[in-house]
């Protein structure tokens, strides 16, 4: 098995061939399994692999067999991969909502109350037209992480390619690309609290829905926001100060949204928070050799990147019909800051960048 794994990877052509036709697969598996539940397997496919390299780093041999010999690679060959990547099997289930909200509206679940292109939760079997939405955009998702890799792109490729292939796909199928806010602004919640309709017509039936749809019902205020972005940056940030391994906090926040997709209200999203909270830690790591400082900086970091994420969903989320993560917008603005901020030695490491 791994004589063939190296017989591929030693032919680039074969190479990028394997890839595209695998992407194609993860997209569509993503669209079957549906957006959100993907991306719950993500995260356990990282904490399998973060957990397998932290045994090789650290104990070198386990009942006689060299630690080496497990570090297969599931990080980034599988879970941040073109099979279980976010800008694969995520991308491709977001699409796959956004053609269902306009091709099949009444495959929303019952008592949805958003657009129904934002269903991230459902599965959709085995239709084949949804399932080659998820496929193309899926391996548009491979090829934009791709070129932003070797076009050195100072941020996050993947959190990038999530975003791009979720704009691409609200212009691809017809949904504004921003929206236009019921309130007062795009920053106004207010319609959405007050429980104001608007009208919205699918399929010739004539509909009302939510004026204002938050990403989060129950994660959208600046208080919490702030608070759990406090929590999840310190949390982060000691993972990665414990282990070495700056995408178990992620993989473990990711793990959590299994929860959510079972419908057990309230679980908060903090994958963007503490992905940047160990990201801080590692930068803070860099200056200084107080373990508080250390923490405080993770715990600053996770609170920017939860704020930034609140801030774009309400510019990109809340007032069109489609799922754009703000996450993935949090993520790639962060990793904006800490590459430019290493390339112009501001920041002394752009830490998995």
């Amino acid at each position: 098995m791994m004589g063939l794994q190296v017989a591929i990877m030693g032919n680039g052509v074969e190479t990028m061939l394997v890839l595209a036709i695998t992407a194609l697969a993860g997209g569509a598996f993503g669209a079957a399994i549906g957006a959100l539940p993907a991306f719950v397997f993500t995260g356990f496919v990282v904490f399998l692999g973060e957990g397998l390299e932290i045994i090789e780093s650290s104990v070198g041999s386990l009942g006689g067999i060299d630690a080496t010999a497990l570090d297969v690679g599931l990080t980034g060959s599988i879970g941040f991969g073109v099979v279980f990547g976010p800008h694969v099997a995520f991308a491709g289930g977001v699409a796959a909502s956004a053609y269902m909200g306009k091709q099949y509206p009444e495959l929303e679940p019952d008592g949805w109350d958003y657009h129904p292109g934002k269903v991230i939760t459902e599965a959709y079997g085995t239709q084949p037209d949804i399932l080659a939405v998820g496929a193309v955009f899926g391996l548009l998702g491979h090829v934009i992480e791709r070129l932003a890799v070797a076009s050195s792109i100072p941020t996050d490729p993947i959190a990038l390619s999530v975003v791009a292939t979720a704009l691409l796909a609200r212009i691809v199928f017809g949904y504004p690309l921003v929206g236009t806010p019921a309130g007062d602004s795009w920053f106004d919640m207010r319609p959405f609290r007050n429980g104001d309709r608007k009208p919205l017509t699918d399929g010739g039936t004539e509909q009302t829905r939510l004026a204002t749809e938050p990403w989060l019902a129950h994660q959208y205020r600046w208080a919490g926001v702030t608070t759990i972005g406090i929590i999840g940056g310190l949390l982060g940030g000691y993972i990665w100060m414990e282990t070495g391994s700056i995408f178990l906090g992620y993989a473990l926040s990711t793990m959590s949204l299994t929860f959510l997709t079972l419908g057990v209200a309230k679980i908060p999203v903090t994958h963007h928070i503490t992905l940047l909270g160990s990201v801080g830690a590692v930068l803070a790591a860099e200056l200084t050799g107080s373990v508080v400082i250390i923490l405080l900086i993770g715990g600053l970091l996770g609170t920017i990147s939860g704020l930034i994420g609140e801030i774009t969903q309400r510019v990109m989320y809340a007032h069109s019909g489609t799922h754009v993560d703000p996450p993935a917008m949090a993520i790639t603005i962060c990793m904006v800051g800490v590459g430019v901020g290493a390339l112009l030695g501001v920041i002394p490491t752009g830490a998995y960048l």
